[in-house]
């Protein structure tokens, strides 16, 4: 005991010399502050960048179409393509040379917006609003029936959050979560004098605040784009480049901003949990942990998981498509993530189905230099009440600079079938003596597979589209 004694008092005044007297309790044993984890930052922000990617791409791509310059529009302003194919600032990749598109971003804070539809005397069209986490609120592909043979005349107001109010007679109301939303109205066109036809049907369709709704005040009207607006979209790059580009307190805070008027779809307390813990609160400065390490690689992490097919996506033959879930995801945050990220605007399986191709029967990438076959059997051709079509693009989703101005084969103009009810369609970049001749970007390709109003079968799994073979 004496001993022990006499080792505590040296200690004691050796500790006093070097520190002082004051310092006597903490000196014998001194803690190390051991590294805290930060396992589950990376987690959450991986789980947080999937979650709020496409808010965070809807806000870019309404950024990048809303303003005075050319091919843009203002708020609550329709925007009509005026040409095939389109040109302008908001194009989205792998443009579609099927129908003829009007867009609109909307609003909803102040009141109410109506569109009001013409009667289309039995030619398609795909009209649709959604959300600002991607998701459909409404389309008009519930009212074509067995066939799609057109719309009726319809007016319907979409209303935003927390609005108290009348609307007026025959006018359908639509609920929207968010304050902003994205309405587009694709009409079928044949292209060439058909074109006539199809403006005349965009200049019936009405857009306007409830205000202005009963005074029968003309909709504002953006003018269609022009090659100086592509020129500016290529400079500042697509939406989804522009996202990309973001680290993650640029990404959060863009997150952060747009969710004060675009509260989460579902509302989903265990990830608005997962945000807070980050430093991420709607409307609020965001601060992010002390853990760039961390963050970093939660970052790349989110970013990969985004432009990653998941796992419930369709794929026969090559080609890969969206089933069932498509448009109304509810918690099923990566199909949302990458349905945002590669079909920007897809609607539900009851409006489009859009199949994508880039490898042959053999594995190969898909080039225009070759020649490929693609036979449809007779009970294989896709399944539709509306239309179909394959168009050829570029591995980036641009239209081939040297081919003719119609690169779509399908139903609606004129692809002739075999004798025995199957069709051929012939892809490549150099003209072939083929009914179905697919004209192809001189370089490696995709193809894009629509089908417009497809039935059941297109996305329940039961329909599969065939190969691509190399001749």
């Amino acid at each position: 005991m004496i001993k022990t004694r006499r080792e505590l008092f040296s200690l004691h005044w050796t500790c006093a010399s070097l520190a002082g007297l004051t310092f006597l309790a903490g000196c014998a044993s001194t803690p190390v502050d051991a590294p805290k984890p930060t396992g589950w930052i990376k987690d959450e922000v991986a789980d947080s960048y999937v979650f709020g990617y496409p808010l965070v791409l809807m806000e870019a791509a309404r950024d990048a179409a809303v303003g005075t310059d050319p091919g843009q529009a203002p708020l609550n302003t329709l925007r009509h393509a005026q040409a095939l194919p389109p040109v302008g600032l908001a194009n989205p990749p792998t443009p579609s040379l099927d129908t003829l598109d009007s867009s609109a971003w909307l609003d909803l804070g102040a009141e109410p917006v109506i569109l009001a539809l013409p009667d289309s005397h039995g030619r398609y069209v795909d009209a649709r609003a959604l959300d600002m986490w991607t998701n459909v609120v409404w389309s008009t592909s519930a009212q074509t029936g067995p066939r799609a043979s057109g719309i009726k005349e319809q007016a319907i107001a979409f209303v935003g959050p927390g609005w108290q109010g009348d609307l007026p007679k025959n006018v359908k109301r639509i609920d929207v979560p968010t304050r902003n939303a994205w309405v587009t109205v694709r009409i079928q066109s044949n292209a060439g004098r058909d074109m006539t036809l199809v403006r005349k049907l965009q200049r019936g369709i009405r857009l306007v605040p409830l205000s202005a709704y009963a005074s029968d005040a003309r909709s504002a009207i953006a003018p269609g784009g022009n090659a100086a607006a592509a020129a500016a979209l290529a400079a500042s790059g697509s939406p989804a480049a522009q996202v990309a580009a973001l680290d993650a307190g640029g990404f959060f805070s863009r997150l952060a901003e747009g969710m004060q008027d675009n509260p989460p779809v579902p509302d989903d307390p265990h990830a608005l949990k997962f945000l807070a813990d980050l430093g991420v609160k709607p409307g609020e400065p965001v601060k992010l942990p002390d853990a760039s390490d961390a963050i970093t690689s939660g970052l790349s992490d989110g970013r990969e998981r985004v432009v990653t097919p998941p796992p419930n996506l369709l794929s026969v033959n090559g080609w890969s498509w969206f089933g069932d879930g498509v448009g109304n995801y509810g918690p099923d945050y990566a199909l949302r993530a990458y349905a945002a990220y590669a079909q920007p605007g897809i609607g539900t399986k009851d409006d489009e189905v859009r199949a994508t191709l880039t490898l042959d029967s053999d594995g190969h990438a898909l080039n225009g230099a070759n020649r490929y076959v693609i036979h449809f059997a007779p009970n294989q051709l896709p399944p539709v009440r509306g239309f179909w079509s394959i168009t050829a693009y570029t591995k980036e989703g641009a239209l081939g600079e040297s081919a003719p101005a119609r690169l779509a084969v399908g139903d609606r103009n004129g692809a002739h079938r075999n004798r025995d009810g199957s069709l051929d369609v012939v892809v490549s970049s150099v003209r072939v003596r083929a009914a179905n001749w697919l004209p192809a970007p001189r370089t490696d390709l995709q193809l894009v597979l629509r089908l417009y109003a497809p039935k059941p079968q297109a996305t329940d799994g039961t329909w599969q589209p065939p190969a691509v073979v190399r001749q």
